[in-house]
């Protein structure tokens, strides 16, 4: 079949001839509809992200629209390695039937990054029973953007989006959230917007999309606020690295506030937890909750489709 190939960390992915995904019994393998380039797929296919396997030549990608033999569009994924989803044939543990009125395309590119979000998002409003004040660092990225339309959706009290993309914060405040320009240290003066943000709506959920110093910089804002007995529990959720893969966290910090720390990703999140609430999040496709802008490349054009840049997402789809 014609797949994506990568066949070293460091190689840009070439479209080539590749062995047919091995069969399972009783399942006829998915044609390919489209197939998103997320940071992810970039992280994997290099051997960064901590659920690579290294092992080459691979074809990338995690997720994609795909086609069954009766014609039924079905958003799917988990290919095993080390064939992944920017191929013409896969072959996938799941399926997940399109709603209609979803553009398969934009599912293909919003999926995952909508996913990023909703997971912690239900998660939380399970444990608590309602969402308060939502924090949303990183929100001018497509996941982070994502997050901020999913905890609306879901009825958040308020949402705070933090984000560099003055354009984008302007349409997530036309959504209904306050938007608070964000700088990539804590040393710009834009630290105490956020800060003056933090102490007029206390969050009680934390999205972090972007690590570094934008996460020392909120964990300073957090930690101005004192010692209160009253003070809600704030649950500070780790989900990318986008600003960097370290950040400081100050002990006071641990002691003075009721605060929880944790991780949101593969690997902290079952894949029968996510298998689970994928029908939820396709149907906000449907209804236009989420949006994902996308540029479509053939997958003879897989090169130029991971050189792409800009506020829309790569979708590989085939020839």
């Amino acid at each position: 079949m014609r797949a994506a190939v990568v066949n070293t960390p460091e190689s840009t992915p070439v479209c080539a001839d590749f062995p047919d995904p091995e069969q399972r019994p009783g399942q006829a393998p998915l044609s390919l509809v489209g197939a998103g380039l997320h940071y992810v797929v970039r992280g994997m296919a290099s051997g960064r992200h901590y659920d690579s396997d290294q092992a080459y030549p691979l074809v990338p990608g995690i997720d994609a629209v795909a086609r069954t033999d009766d014609g039924r569009l079905v958003y799917t994924g988990l290919a095993r390695s080390p064939w992944g989803t920017m191929a013409e044939w896969m072959v996938t543990p799941f399926e997940v039937d399109l709603p209609a009125g979803a553009d398969p395309l934009a599912v293909a590119a919003g999926m995952n990054p909508a996913m990023a979000g909703w997971m912690p998002l239900t998660a939380h409003r399970k444990e608590v029973g309602a969402l308060g004040t939502v924090l949303v660092l990183g929100a001018t990225g497509m996941s982070g953007s994502q997050a901020v339309r999913a905890a609306l959706a879901l009825g958040a009290k308020q949402v705070i989006a933090a984000g560099r993309d003055h354009e984008a914060l302007e349409r997530l405040r036309g959504l209904g959230a306050i938007t608070v320009p964000l700088a990539p240290t804590a040393s710009d003066g834009r630290a105490t917007a956020l800060a003056v943000a933090v102490a007029e709506a206390q969050p009680t959920l934390v999205l972090d999309f972007v690590w570094g110093p934008v996460a020392e910089a909120t964990f300073a804002v957090l930690g101005k606020t004192g010692t209160d007995d009253d003070s809600a529990v704030i649950d500070y959720v780790q989900i990318g690295s986008l600003a960097g893969t370290e950040a400081a966290l100050p002990a006071a910090l641990l002691r003075s506030r009721r605060i929880r720390i944790s991780g949101s990703g593969t690997g902290s999140v079952s894949k029968a937890e996510m298998i689970s609430e994928l029908p939820r999040i396709l149907a906000r496709f449907a209804d236009g909750t989420f949006d994902a802008p996308y540029t479509a490349y053939p997958l003879s054009r897989v090169g130029e489709a991971w050189a792409h840049q800009g506020r829309t997402r790569a979708v590989v789809v085939p020839d």
